[in-house]
């Protein structure tokens, strides 16, 4: 398993009965996590004191209850920034899991000795593109949600990259890429954060399952020449690690040799020394 476990401003404080407590800077969240399957006694004071507490709802869906929480705050990761909101279906704006995927892939760029340009697919609120921007990248940053992009440029100001040569670009991912091989464009990496179920800004209908193996077919066309890694990360269950391992080496590495790995990714729960799974990704690097 890959470990984000170089936070400061973040942790998991504990969990239980399909909930996590956590730290986000100087402010505690309770929020559902459908891995937390076991149960365990919640003890400590968070679990009765905390400032947000997300309950999930029977019926799907649910609501934020607020406890002295700001609308908005931040946290920091090395140099980053990024600005905090709770916002629906439980979310911050933020994956800190991600950060095991940026430190490696920052350390690919800086060590490339060259130029390096990247895409960021299905790129949210910018994590991503901000550890490849600070690694020295170019970055094309694309999602379909004009807020998302919006955000994700608050974090760029936030951590000093307003700047730096990034792409925001407002988009159906597919149609965006299909535009850049007509366009006869290249990057040296690829990175996908595809959601299970989503819709593009004209009513576009993405399920994970049918649409994920076309658009890496497609994104392996886009890769230069001499490229430096591609990255997938998919919280859908059901979608093992191994099935991102075949869906990259099915499609990169018979043009371009290189490894695939791929492995759960997950963060290491303070208060008993367990790691709680969030997802998995693939890395295929040269």
């Amino acid at each position: 398993m890959w470990i984000a476990d170089k936070w400061k401003d973040y942790e998991v404080i504990d969990c239980s009965a399909g909930e996590k407590l956590e730290r986000w800077g100087e402010y505690l969240l309770i929020r559902p996590d459908p891995q937390v399957i076991w149960e365990t006694p919640k003890t400590l004071r968070g679990w009765k004191r905390p400032n947000g507490h997300y309950h999930r709802s029977s019926k799907g869906g649910g609501e934020w209850e607020f406890f002295n929480l700001p609308q908005q705050w931040s946290i920091t990761y090395g140099d980053l920034t990024f600005q905090l909101k709770p916002f629906s279906f439980k979310h911050t704006g933020l994956f800190p899991e991600q950060a095991a995927n940026w430190d490696w892939f920052g350390q690919k760029i800086r060590e490339a000795g060259r130029p390096i340009k990247v895409l960021n697919l299905f790129a949210y609120t910018g994590g991503a593109t901000l550890a490849a921007a600070a690694a020295g990248a170019s970055v094309t940053h694309v999602d379909a949600s004009k807020g998302m992009v919006t955000w994700a440029r608050e974090n760029a100001k936030s951590s000093g990259l307003e700047n730096a040569p990034i792409r925001w670009i407002v988009d159906d991912c597919i149609k965006f890429v299909e535009r850049e091989i007509r366009r006869g464009n290249h990057y040296d990496a690829i990175i996908m954060d595809p959601p299970s179920y989503g819709r593009g800004p004209k009513g576009e209908i993405w399920k994970i399952e049918n649409a994920i193996h076309p658009l890496v077919k497609l994104c392996a066309q886009l890769l230069s020449r001499e490229p430096l890694f591609f990255l997938i990360n998919s919280y859908t269950t059901g979608l093992a690690p191994a099935v991102l391992s075949y869906l990259i080496g099915t499609e990169v590495v018979p043009s371009f040799g290189g490894q695939v790995h791929a492995e759960e990714v997950g963060l290491p729960v303070s208060s008993n020394g367990l790691v709680l799974p969030c997802g998995a990704s693939g890395r295929w690097e040269a």
